[in-house]
C-alpha cells in the first residue's frame, strides 16, 4: 500500500496545494508564499459523487423569493451604509483591522443594539475572558436583549452550539484563534484558518446564520492568513484610522451585497465608537484662517461627498536632491502634479521641498483631489492664501487640462450646505450641474486659469 503523505504545501495568497515546495505559486504566480502544513485527511469509503450520492436539485430566478425581513438593522446608519443597508441572513462578514482600532468595541455594540431589538444574538470570544468582555460591556451601554456570550476556541464545539441554538446573528472573535481538531498545525496557520473559515461558512449558508468574523491583519495592513480567506467570505470591511485619533473610517473592500466604494466614520469616546453622520464637517473642524498652502477639496466616497482640507507646504531646499513626503495623498500622484506645474506653469519645483498632507489623517486617492492638490502647492509657493470660502475639485492631465469628475452637482451641494460661497470646477462638468443657491460656479479648463483667476 502507498503511505499517504502527512503534510503538503500551501500557497499564503490563494490557497493553491502542493506536493513539495516550489519558489513560484503556479496559481497565482506569488514568489516566496509556499508554506509546509498538514494534509487533509483522506476519509475511506467517503462517497464524493456517483451512486448513492444526493442529487443537487437547480432552481429558476423567478422562483426565488428576496424579502426585505432577510437584512438585519445593525442600530448603526454608518455600518448599515457600509453593508448595502444591514446584515444580510446567511452571509459572512470578515472585519480587518489594526490592533486596538476598535473591531471588538463596535462589533459588541452592533450585538447589543441587535439584541435590544429583539434579535438572538451570540458573541464568541477566543481573546478575552467574560470578565473582561463584561467591563467593555458596562462601558458601552446596558444589554436588555437575548445576548449570549461564549469564550471557546475549539471550533468542533462552537459549530456544534450554533447549529443547535440558531441565532439571528452571530461574532467570532477572532478567526486566528480558532482551530479545528482534525488539524494538527497551530491555530493562526494557514490550514486552521481555511478549515475554520470553510467550516463557519457552510454552518452560515445552511442555518441563516449571519457570522461576523473579526481578523486580525499583517504590517502590510492585509488580514492575516491565506488570501483565498478574503475570497470565501461574503464582506471584506477594514477599519482603518490612526489611534492617535479619535475618528475611525469602516470601509468595503469585498461586498456581494453592495457597493464597495462606500465608507462609514465613527468617532471613538469613552463609551465606544459614536457615528460622524456628517463627516465633511468633521473633517474641516479647526481650519487656519488666512493661512497660505491650505485648500479645500471635495471627494466622493460612494455617494458620500466629503469634504476635506489640501495642506502644502514648499520651500527651498538646501541639498541638491528636492524632498517630497505625501500624508493622506498617493506620493507619486504628487510628484506627477509637480512636474506639470513646473513644465506647464515655468514653476521651478525642481529646487523646493514640498510637503502634502490631508488634514486628519484621512487617507484620499481620488483623481478628484489633483487641483486643491495644484493650487495648495502654488499657494505655499506664492505665500498667498486661498480664499477660505472657495471649494476646488477636478482632475489635472499631464498637459495641465482639468477633466471631469463624477457627481459633480452633489459635491457643489455638499460645498453650498456647508456655507462655501465659490467652487472652481472643470467647465466640461458645467452643463450636469444646475443652479444651486448660495455658492457660485465657476468653470475651468487649464491650471493656468486658476492660478490667473486669483485664488491661489
Amino acid at each position: 500500500m502507498t503511505k499517504q503523505k502527512t503534510t503538503v504545501f500551501f500557497c499564503s495568497e490563494c490557497g493553491f496545494e502542493s506536493a513539495k515546495w516550489m519558489g513560484q505559486c503556479p496559481a497565482c504566480h506569488a514568489w516566496n508564499t509556499m508554506v509546509e502544513g498538514p494534509a487533509a485527511p483522506v476519509i475511506p469509503g467517503k462517497i464524493s459523487a456517483g451512486r448513492g450520492a444526493v442529487i443537487a436539485k437547480p432552481a429558476y430566478l423567478k422562483d426565488v423569493v428576496i424579502d426585505d425581513r432577510d437584512r438585519y438593522d445593525s442600530g448603526m446608519e454608518e455600518f448599515n451604509r457600509v453593508l448595502g443597508g444591514g446584515i444580510v441572513a446567511g452571509s459572512l462578514v470578515l472585519v480587518g483591522g489594526d490592533p486596538g482600532i476598535g473591531k471588538s468595541t463596535i462589533l459588541l455594540q452592533i450585538c447589543r443594539n441587535l439584541a435590544n431589538s429583539g434579535r438572538k444574538v451570540l458573541y464568541i470570544s477566543g481573546e478575552e475572558s467574560l470578565k473582561q468582555i463584561k467591563l467593555r460591556a458596562d462601558r458601552i451601554g446596558e444589554i436588555t436583549g437575548d445576548l449570549k456570550f461564549l469564550c471557546e476556541t475549539d471550533l468542533d464545539a462552537i459549530a456544534s452550539l450554533l447549529i443547535s441554538d440558531k441565532p439571528d446573528v452571530a461574532v467570532v472573535d477572532s478567526v486566528q484563534t480558532m482551530s479545528v481538531s482534525e488539524v494538527s498545525s497551530a491555530p493562526g496557520s494557514v490550514s486552521q484558518i481555511r478549515e475554520t473559515t470553510n467550516t463557519l461558512l457552510q454552518v452560515a449558508k445552511s442555518n441563516a446564520i449571519a457570522i461576523m468574523l473579526v481578523g486580525h491583519v499583517t504590517k502590510e495592513g492585509q488580514v492575516a492568513g491565506p488570501r483565498m480567506l478574503e475570497h470565501m467570505v461574503d464582506t471584506v470591511l477594514y477599519f482603518e484610522g490612526d489611534r492617535s485619533e479619535s475618528y475611525r473610517i469602516l470601509r468595503a473592500v469585498k461586498n456581494r451585497f453592495g457597493s464597495t466604494n462606500e465608507i462609514g466614520v465613527f468617532e471613538m469616546r469613552r463609551e465606544g465608537l459614536a457615528e460622524v453622520p456628517n463627516p465633511s464637517e468633521y473633517m474641516l473642524e479647526g481650519r487656519p484662517k488666512g493661512s497660505s498652502g491650505a485648500v479645500v477639496a471635495c471627494s466622493m466616497e460612494g455617494t458620500r461627498p466629503i469634504m476635506v482640507e489640501v495642506q502644502a507646504l514648499v520651500n527651498k531646499t538646501a541639498f541638491g536632491m528636492p524632498r517630497r513626503t505625501a500624508a493622506g495623498a498617493d506620493y507619486n500622484r504628487v510628484n506627477l502634479l509637480m512636474a506639470v506645474l513646473e513644465k506647464r506653469c515655468h514653476l521651478p519645483m525642481s529646487g523646493y521641498d514640498a510637503y502634502v498632507n490631508i488634514a486628519g489623517g484621512i487617507k484620499m486617492t481620488e483623481p478628484a483631489i489633483d487641483l486643491a492638490i495644484i493650487i495648495a502647492i502654488v499657494s505655499s509657493y506664492n505665500d498667498v492664501p486661498v480664499d477660505e470660502h472657495t471649494v476646488f475639485f477636478g482632475e489635472v492631465g499631464l498637459s495641465g487640462e482639468v477633466r471631469a469628475v463624477s457627481m459633480a452637482e452633489n459635491r457643489v451641494k455638499e460645498a453650498a450646505k456647508l456655507g462655501f460661497k465659490t467652487a472652481v470646477v472643470p467647465k466640461s462638468v458645467l452643463s450636469r450641474i444646475g443652479k444651486i443657491e448660495g455658492i457660485d460656479v465657476v468653470g475651468v479648463t487649464t491650471i493656468g486659469e486658476v492660478i490667473d483667476y486669483g485664488k491661489a
